[in-house]
């Protein structure tokens, strides 16, 4: 059974963020599998909800799941989603997970700073596209650049996406999680606030801070965000394996 990958998106844009790591992981012949959450890229049309994102994820885990152990990769919004589902009570049928981009607890008034912020652009004629492009092109390569708005910026969804963060029980979903995690963050990151804190709750899991590097992780250092999944994707092999040979060995 080989391992499977299921990709989740960060707020605003797509399925389409993950174009590079797709292409990465079929040139390795492993499965990928990059979805929309409600109210974004295929899907905007849609209304944001926690519970529809929980849904689409569940979704499409329990699909790959079929074919072969499950490695859950997200960013921002979708690393923070992912590991509430990761940490549920009833644990999902995933074998690892690498949340990039996403240890910050989404509360307070670090959460209501950022809602007005985004807000502010969103006021912004074209709701700040001209500054959201001159970041993109300041800081991403030719490759990746585009990546992020292929399938749309979803600015319905944002206020309702942010405000629906606030009701994650981060830490308890932590402390539940039993599988091999990855936080992957760059050092110039703004949601670095709790990476420690987050790391010290799961036992054995792997900090990686990626130097020089922003928010956007994967599309400003493509190639060593697709050497952790590359780690992700070997530790899950070898977990699966060590449990079919024990279950071989127990019949």
């Amino acid at each position: 059974m080989s391992v499977q990958v299921v990709l989740v998106h960060g707020i605003r844009t797509s399925a389409t963020m993950w174009r590079t790591q797709v292409a990465h992981l079929e040139q390795r012949g492993v499965g990928a599998h990059a979805i929309d959450l409600p109210g974004h890229g295929t899907r905007i049309d849609e209304t944001f909800t926690l519970e529809g994102a929980m849904a689409a994820i569940d979704a499409a885990v329990r699909s790959a799941a079929a074919i072969g152990p499950v490695l859950l990769v997200g960013h921002s919004m979708g690393g923070l989603v992912a590991t509430e589902y990761v940490g549920a009570a009833d644990p999902p049928p995933v074998a690892g997970l690498v949340a990039a981009s996403a240890t910050a607890i989404p509360r307070g008034l670090g959460l209501r700073a950022y809602r007005t912020l985004m807000r502010g652009f969103n006021a912004l004629p074209g709701r700040g596209l001209i500054l959201t492009r001159a970041m993109l092109r300041a800081t991403l390569p030719d490759d990746t650049r585009t990546d992020f708005g292929a399938g749309g910026y979803a600015f319905a969804a944002q206020d309702a996406a942010l405000r629906s963060l606030s009701v994650l029980d981060l830490a308890a979903a932590l402390r539940r999680i039993r599988v091999p995690v990855w936080f992957v963050n760059g050092q110039w990151d703004q949601l670095r606030l709790h990476e420690k804190v987050f790391a010290s709750m799961v036992p054995g899991s792997e900090l990686i801070v990626v130097p020089r590097t922003t928010h956007l992780v994967t599309a400003m250092r493509p190639a060593v965000f697709n050497l952790v999944l590359d780690l992700a994707i070997a530790t899950v092999e070898a977990r699966a394996d060590r449990a079919s040979a024990s279950a071989a060995g127990s019949t």
